[in-house]
């Protein structure tokens, strides 16, 4: 019996520069030292990543992952875009939503997450770390 998930790390705008973009407030690990220390963490999990700058991009690949759950960082998208909310509302896969920083800790207009309203929780302000827990909570279910 093959009891391995399938997961999906989706990653919205300016997240391909993680390590790099304000090392002060994301940190100083790249995106693929983030996704290679998950994958060595979590051996029972198929994971897939996603990145785009693009929010249509981001919705047509949730809408069409066929999988046992996301974790999405939608980055400015989460206090933007009705259109991935949306997505998150319409697809049966569940969603965690992961905010590197703590949103509710930096400007007002970061203060509102759209996204959190359909996901099945929201982890915020924990740094990368809110990947693993994201990835656990969905191996859990």
């Amino acid at each position: 019996m093959n009891t391995m998930k399938r997961l999906a790390i989706v990653n919205g705008p300016n997240l391909n520069l993680l390590g790099s973009r304000e090392p002060h407030l994301y940190g100083g690990q790249s995106i693929e030292e983030l996704l290679s220390s998950l994958t060595s963490r979590f051996p029972e999990a198929d994971l897939v990543h996603y990145q785009s700058n693009i929010e249509g991009e981001l919705i047509d690949f949730m809408q069409q992952f066929a999988g046992d759950g996301i974790v999405l960082n939608a980055g400015g998208y989460s206090h933007t875009s009705v259109a991935i909310a949306d997505c998150v509302k319409a697809i049966a896969v569940p969603v965690i939503s992961v905010h590197i920083t703590n949103i509710y800790a930096r400007e007002e207009a970061r203060h509102h997450d759209l996204i959190s309203a359909y996901s099945m929780g929201q982890i915020t302000g924990l740094g990368t770390e809110g990947y693993g827990l994201a990835v656990q909570r969905l191996l859990s279910l």
